[in-house]
């Protein structure tokens, strides 16, 4: 049935004055000339830091490590912890061949910056680190394969079982733009659509990396979870989090939408014109900072989260 020209008219006007708002948020977004960036357009008087710079590897290795161990507090406590299941990897800031992963049977939840070891991306060599604790063999081919597939705007990867994502993964459809939070996936995920069981060969890494594409934040694998990747690991464990909740959302529209209730998806326009405002990576850095700072606050201050770092074994590339 061909829509009224009622129909027609409001489509247009909101058409109009998505246009016109838009304008005029790029018009506020400039000063002297000069386009403001994300943080600065978010930022009321003073403007939020981004991601911090260090004057040594070390500090900014003690840095990744730390926020990394924060990063898997938060995922424990968001419930995204199954047995031994899940990992999170960074490149190391000095060696960009070398990666951290954590060791394998340790809870998230206790996680430190002294438990995470470092191995070798290209053979997965254990180059370092806490050598006590063995790593997750299926975590190595899966994140080594990213890895080496981006391996310059990708630096930290995410991966775990949390059970909104592998519920939506069931139906191996890409989450619609739903919210504006989601917006941040906008053309930036992907679909793994098969199922090549546990990982223990380098064949299905490669495929899960080759499915991530180029330049896309996330990617949803089929019966298994969730995938996600930032330039730090603080945008990756971000990411993950906000997946794992638009996977929630979508689940909970479907149920509504079987009912009768229909969908108002978000235009492609606007999506586009969220994901440029708010995925920039000093933007979706600063997203985490909330939830890590809540878990240096917990765990006694960030210290604490840095114990055991000056023991781990030196890195040998």
């Amino acid at each position: 049935m061909a829509p009224s020209a009622s129909t027609e008219t409001v489509s247009s006007t909101l058409s109009l004055k998505g246009e016109k708002k838009h304008a005029e948020n790029d018009e506020k977004a400039v000063v002297a000339g000069k386009e403001m960036t994300p943080l600065e357009a978010i930022s009321h008087g003073m403007v939020m830091p981004g991601i911090p710079t260090f004057p040594s590897y070390a500090a900014g290795r003690r840095h990744i490590l730390v926020h990394m161990a924060a990063t898997f507090r938060f995922f424990a406590r968001s419930g995204f912890t199954e047995g031994q299941s899940g990992h999170i990897s960074v490149r190391d800031p000095e060696h960009p061949g070398l990666m951290w992963m954590n060791p394998l049977g340790r809870h998230f939840g206790m996680l430190r910056a002294g438990d995470m070891v470092c191995l070798d991306i290209a053979t997965g060599r254990v180059a370092g680190g806490n050598t006590s604790r063995p790593a997750n063999a299926a975590g190595y081919l899966i994140h080594s394969a990213v890895h080496k597939r981006r391996p310059h705007d990708v630096h930290a990867v995410c991966h775990a079982h949390s059970n909104a994502g592998r519920a939506w993964s069931v139906f191996a459809r890409p989450l619609e733009m739903l919210n504006q939070d989601v917006c941040n996936f906008h053309n930036a995920h992907a679909v793994y659509a098969r199922y090549g069981g546990i990982v223990f060969g380098s064949e299905e890494g490669e495929h899960i990396a080759e499915a991530l594409g180029e330049g896309n934040k996330g990617v949803i694998l089929m019966n298994h979870g969730l995938l996600t990747v930032g330039s730090t690991v603080d945008e990756a464990g971000f990411m993950f989090g906000l997946m794992d909740r638009a996977c929630e959302m979508q689940l909970a529209v479907e149920a509504a939408a079987a009912n009768g209730l229909p969908k108002q998806i978000i235009s492609d326009e606007e999506a586009a014109y969220n994901f440029k405002m708010a995925s920039e990576t000093h933007a979706l850095y600063r997203e985490a900072q909330p939830d890590l700072e809540y878990e240096f606050e917990m765990a006694g201050g960030e210290d604490a989260l840095a114990r055991g770092f000056e023991s781990l074994q030196r890195l040998a590339p």
